[in-house]
C-alpha cells in the first residue's frame, strides 16, 4: 500500500498525480471532465490508470480529491431547499445585508435572490446579549414552535444562526438537538460551528450556503466514497479545503462550504513546494486552465490567508488562500462589445463543447483556437496525441472575427492572445502593484494546461524578468494534494483591548483554542510527532472596520511590535501610541502526512535534441521556423535558446527569441526572459 493519488476536477480536465512512496516512481494522467458528475471523469481516470500502468488499487494508501462540486452547485443554484432559523426581529437581515450596491456605479445592477425565500424564515423567541449573557431564555414553548415551523416547511436543510451564537452557542445547540430528535433525516449547520466569528451579516450569509450545500456534498460524497471503497479498500480519502490542506468525508459533508475554493488553492500549495525545491521564496503564481486564470502572490514561501469573500454574489467568512481569478482560459470566448472593441472571457466553451478545435461542435473563436492557428499548440493535438485538434476548425472559427477587423486570421489570433494576456496582467497587478508590491522582484511561475503557453507575454507586461515552469505544470493542482497534510481552523471572536491586563484573558482563550485542537488531533488519529500547531490574532486599532492577521511567534508581549510591523507592510505606516485591540484569536492545526518527496537528479540521460520544426507566429505578422522539444528528453542542466516550443503530456511552454532556459536538477525550467534589464 505505497500509492498515493492527487485528483484536480477542473472544467475541461481531470488530472492524476500519482507516487509511489517505496519506489519514488511518478505517474501523471489527465482525462476529460464529465461536468454533470465529477466522479464519472475521476473513476474513469483510475480504470485508465489500471489498464496504462498497471496500477493496483489495492495498493493505493491514499486518495486526495480538489472537487468543483460546491461551486458549480452555487453557480447552476441546484442546493437544497433551506429554512432558516434566526433570533426573533432578524427575520429579515438575510435580504438586508449591508445596504451596498453590489457594482457602486450601477443603478440597475441587483443581488442575488436570497438562497431561502421570506416564507422559509422563521424565528426563535430567544435573546442572548454581547458578553454571552442571556436576556431572554430560549424556553420548551420556542422549542416546540420551532419544530413545529420546520416541519410545516418541507426544507431539506435547516441552518440556525442566533444573535451572539458565536459567544453563547448554548441556544443554537439546544434548538438544533430538539430538531435533529424530531427530524433525524434534516440536515443543520448551526453558525456557531460553521463560523464562530462576529460580523452577524458574514455569519449569517456562511451558514446558509454552508446549508445550502450540504445535500448536494452528501450525495457526491456518499456515492463517490462507496464507489471508492469498493475500488480501493485499503484508501484514505481527503477533500482538499479552500484554505489548503485536506480533510476528512465527514467533514466535508458537515461543512461543505470549505470546498468552494478547494481548486485554487491546491495549485498554490503545489507552487509553493515547487518554489522551495528550486530555492525561490518569492513568486507570483499563474494558474491557467480551460475556463479561468487564477493568480496568487507568495511571499517568504507563505500565501495570505482571506478570510472575507465573494462567492456567486453572495458574502463568506471562510479562510481560503488569498487568489485573484480571472475569466481566461484555453476555452474563453473572443466576442465583440457593442462598440466594436474584441473582448476576451469570461464565457468559455468549456469542456462541451469545446474550443472549436476539439472537433466537438464548437464554432466560436477561443484562446485554444488562436493558439494552434498561429502554431503555439501542436496540430498533432493535446495528451500527447491522444487529442486530435482540428485546424481548418480553428481558423474557421477566427475567420469572421478577422473578417470583421480587416486583419488576417494570424493577425486576429494573435490580437486574441494578446487580449487575453491583458486580463491576466490585471488580476496580478491587483495582487501586487496595488497593494504595494513590485511584481518585478518577484518569479512568475506559471502553470495549469495554458500557463506557461501565456507566462512570456504576461510576465512582459510586467517586467518580470524571470519565469519558473515546474516539470508538470499542467497537474499542479493534483502535485499539490499529494503533498497536501490535514488542516483544520479553530477561532474564538474575543473583542478585547491589547494592555498588560488582557494578556491573561488572551492566554485562556488560546488555552482553550488548543484543547480543541487536541482534541482533533485525537479524533483524527494524527501522532504525536505529526502534529503543528500555528496561532494568529486578528488585530486592528480601535475605530477601525477591519483587521490584520498577525502570526503569535510564542511571546505575548511582543504582540504590539508584530501588529506595527504588519501594518506597516500592508498600510505604509503605522502609529505606535494609537490603542490597538484584538478580535479574534486563532489556531490551525497541521497534521502532518507522508507525501511525495522529490528527488535530486530527476533527469539524468542524455540532453535532447529538437524533436522536428514547425512554423510559429510570434508577432502575428510572419512565421519563424520553430524548433520544437519533447519535455519528457530534456536533461537537467540542458540549456536552450528561443525560439522554441516545448511540449509534453499535460502542457506547453513557449520560449520567444532570445529567451534563455535551463532545466535544473529537479525537472523545473528556469527561463531568462529577454527583455529582461
Amino acid at each position: 500500500m505505497s500509492w498515493i493519488i492527487g485528483v484536480d476536477v477542473g472544467g475541461t480536465f481531470t488530472d492524476f498525480h500519482l507516487h509511489d512512496d517505496e519506489s519514488g516512481a511518478l505517474h501523471l494522467h489527465k482525462t476529460p471532465s464529465t461536468p454533470d458528475n465529477p466522479a464519472t471523469a475521476v473513476l474513469r481516470g483510475l480504470a485508465e490508470l489500471t489498464t496504462t500502468i498497471g496500477l493496483d488499487l489495492r495498493a493505493v494508501s491514499r486518495l486526495s480529491h480538489g472537487t468543483t462540486v460546491a461551486t458549480n452547485a452555487m453557480i447552476q443554484r441546484r442546493g437544497g431547499k433551506v429554512a432558516l432559523l434566526v433570533t426573533e426581529g432578524f427575520r429579515d437581515l438575510l435580504e438586508i445585508g449591508r445596504q451596498i450596491r453590489p457594482h457602486m456605479f450601477s443603478f440597475q445592477a441587483d443581488h442575488p435572490a436570497p438562497m431561502v425565500p421570506r416564507e422559509l424564515r422563521f424565528e426563535a423567541a430567544e435573546r442572548i446579549l454581547y458578553d454571552g449573557n442571556v436576556r431572554r431564555p430560549l424556553d420548551q414553548a420556542a422549542i416546540d414552535r420551532a419544530v413545529d415551523d420546520i416541519r410545516g416547511s418541507g426544507a431539506e436543510c435547516l441552518a440556525i444562526c442566533l444573535i451572539f451564537g458565536f459567544i453563547n452557542p448554548d441556544h443554537e445547540r439546544r434548538l438544533r438537538d430538539a430538531i435533529q430528535t424530531a427530524l433525524p433525516d434534516l440536515q443543520i449547520s448551526i453558525s456557531s460551528e460553521v463560523q464562530p466569528e462576529f460580523r452577524e451579516y458574514e455569519r449569517l450569509s456562511t451558514t446558509v450556503l454552508n446549508t445550502y450545500l450540504q445535500p448536494v456534498m452528501a450525495g457526491y460524497l456518499s456515492e463517490f466514497e462507496d464507489r471508492l471503497g469498493e475500488l480501493m479498500p485499503n484508501a484514505a480519502l481527503g477533500i482538499n479545503q479552500s484554505a489548503g490542506g485536506l480533510m476528512t468525508p465527514a467533514r466535508a459533508r458537515q461543512l461543505p462550504i470549505r470546498t468552494a475554493l478547494s481548486g485554487p488553492a491546491a495549485g498554490v500549495v503545489g507552487a509553493i513546494d515547487t518554489a522551495r525545491a528550486a530555492g525561490l521564496a518569492d513568486v507570483i503564481t499563474l494558474d491557467m486552465g480551460g475556463t479561468s486564470a487564477d493568480v496568487c502572490l507568495i511571499r517568504g514561501a507563505e500565501a495570505e490567508v482571506a478570510y472575507d469573500r465573494w462567492i456567486e454574489g453572495f458574502p463568506v467568512r471562510l479562510a481560503s488562500v488569498d487568489v485573484n481569478a480571472v475569466g481566461a482560459g484555453g476555452g474563453s470566448i473572443a466576442w465583440f462589445e457593442r462598440d466594436g472593441l474584441m473582448k476576451v472571457g469570461p464565457q468559455s466553451a468549456g469542456a462541451h463543447p469545446g474550443p472549436a478545435c476539439y472537433g466537438q461542435g464548437g464554432t466560436e473563436p477561443t484562446v485554444s483556437d488562436a493558439n494552434l492557428v498561429l502554431g503555439r499548440l501542436s496540430p498533432a493535438g493535446l495528451l500527447a496525441g491522444g487529442m486530435a485538434l482540428d485546424i481548418g476548425a480553428a481558423r474557421a472559427a477566427l475567420t469572421p472575427a478577422a473578417g470583421r477587423l480587416e486583419m488576417s486570421v494570424e493577425q486576429t489570433a494573435h490580437g486574441l492572445l494578446g487580449i487575453v494576456a491583458a486580463n491576466m496582467v490585471r488580476a496580478i497587478r491587483a495582487i501586487s502593484v496595488e497593494r504595494g508590491h513590485d511584481p518585478r522582484d518577484f518569479v512568475l511561475l506559471p502553470f495549469g494546461g495554458a500557463g506557461p503557453l501565456h507566462a512570456g507575454s504576461v510576465a512582459h507586461s510586467l517586467g518580470i524578468s524571470r519565469l519558473l515552469v515546474p516539470p508538470a505544470p499542467g497537474i499542479l493542482c493534483a502535485r499539490g494534494l499529494v503533498v497536501s497534510d490535514l488542516r483544520e481552523s479553530f477561532v474564538l471572536s474575543r473583542l478585547m483591548p491589547l494592555s498588560e491586563g488582557a494578556l491573561p484573558d488572551i492566554q485562556a482563550s488560546l488555552g482553550e483554542l488548543k484543547q480543541q485542537a487536541e482534541a482533533w488531533f485525537e479524533l483524527s488519529a494524527i501522532a504525536p510527532s505529526a502534529r503543528q500547531l500555528h496561532y494568529s490574532l486578528d488585530m486592528r486599532y480601535v475605530g477601525q472596520n477591519y483587521e490584520l492577521q498577525v502570526d503569535l511567534d510564542g511571546d505575548l508581549s511582543r504582540l504590539a511590535e508584530n501588529f506595527f510591523a504588519v501594518h506597516e507592510r500592508s498600510y505604509g505606516y503605522h502609529n505606535p501610541a494609537d490603542p490597538v485591540e484584538v478580535v479574534n484569536l486563532r489556531i490551525t492545526a497541521i497534521g502532518r502526512l507522508a507525501g511525495a518527496e522529490e528527488t535530486e537528479n530527476l533527469l539524468s540521460h542524455a540532453p535532447g535534441p529538437p524533436d522536428h520544426h514547425r512554423p510559429v507566429w510570434f508577432d502575428g505578422e510572419a512565421a519563424m521556423d520553430t524548433p520544437i522539444y519533447d519535455r519528457a528528453l530534456l536533461a537537467a542542466g540542458q540549456e536552450l535558446t528561443g525560439p522554441a516550443v516545448i511540449e509534453q503530456l499535460d502542457a506547453t511552454t513557449l520560449l520567444a527569441p532570445g529567451d534563455q532556459a535551463r532545466i535544473d536538477d529537479f525537472g523545473n525550467l528556469h527561463v531568462e526572459l529577454s527583455h529582461a534589464p
